[in-house]
């Protein structure tokens, strides 16, 4: 998006980003939907932090499919938005059919008279920065590893539901049981996270993602320990920014075990969130 601030500043213009909603593949081929890296609110506030002046976040149907890559140009880039210059990504396509390639992007910028910048791939460790690849990592645990892929650490938000009640009766570590609305999680595992409340406040804490094999659980949760904090958070919305891999969940033979090892991921966690000021 920095390209496009910069043509922007030139042009004395509008930095505008265009996205879709929701993702093209879930219309076209539901079943092979890809679950969604960030949510649709949150990629809005991304997307505005790059300082862009504008999203154009376009609702995708079957019949926005159909339109043609020359039509959408026609009737989107340049009449709706008043299109100067374009900036697209090196893999871009438009149109039904991803019928409208880089080549032809170019070429219909040469015969319409836009400038056409087209952005390289993005790598990391020589590898090609893709979501695909970010949702494996994410889905692996490796929450260090694809924050140099994302560029800050991967994030998931939601509202904070009932669980089951043991956190502060059984184990005197009270948790904040999340119902993410994010569709990629971290894999099975504690975390040394940072918390971010309504309003900005910041805290650090420990999450587990997991169904908590020491009780027997079969359903997926993310219960964070919300270091130094007492406040009730029922029905509030958090966000967790994931900072490090602590372990792997496993069992344990007795409430006693757990407790001591919740009590050994939190110091690790203060150690661990220390070094990020």
């Amino acid at each position: 998006m920095a390209k496009v601030r910069v043509r922007a500043a030139a042009l004395d213009g509008t930095a505008v980003a265009v996205t879709f909603h929701p993702h093209p593949v879930r219309i076209l081929n539901p079943a092979e939907g890809p679950p969604l890296l960030t949510v649709k609110p949150r990629k809005e506030e991304l997307i505005a932090e790059q300082g862009m002046d504008l999203l154009l976040n376009i609702q995708f149907t079957r019949h926005f499919a159909s339109l043609s890559a020359a039509d959408f140009i026609a009737k989107i880039l340049l009449r709706k938005i008043g299109l100067r210059e374009l900036v697209i990504g090196y893999d871009q396509s438009f149109g039904s059919g991803r019928e409208g390639g880089v080549d032809f992007i170019l070429q219909t910028g040469r015969e319409l008279g836009f400038p056409v910048h087209l952005v390289g791939p993005v790598l990391v460790e020589g590898l090609t920065v893709s979501s695909t690849r970010a949702r494996q990592i994410i889905q692996a645990g490796q929450v260090d590893e694809v924050r140099a892929i994302l560029g800050r650490p991967y994030q998931i938000s939601g509202r904070v539901i009932h669980g089951h009640d043991r956190g502060e009766r059984l184990l005197g570590f009270p948790t904040a049981n999340l119902k993410s609305t994010n569709e990629v999680l971290p894999g099975g595992g504690v975390y040394a996270v940072r918390v971010i409340l309504e309003g900005g406040k910041l805290l650090q804490g420990v999450t587990n993602v997991g169904t908590n094999p020491t009780f027997g659980d079969e359903e997926l949760s993310v219960e964070t320990f919300i270091l130094d904090f007492d406040q009730d958070l029922y029905g509030r919305r958090i966000r967790v920014d994931f900072i490090a891999r602590l372990r792997d969940e496993r069992k344990f033979a007795s409430l006693d075990d757990l407790t001591g090892q919740i009590k050994k991921d939190v110091a690790l966690a203060r150690k661990v969130l220390a070094q990020e000021g």
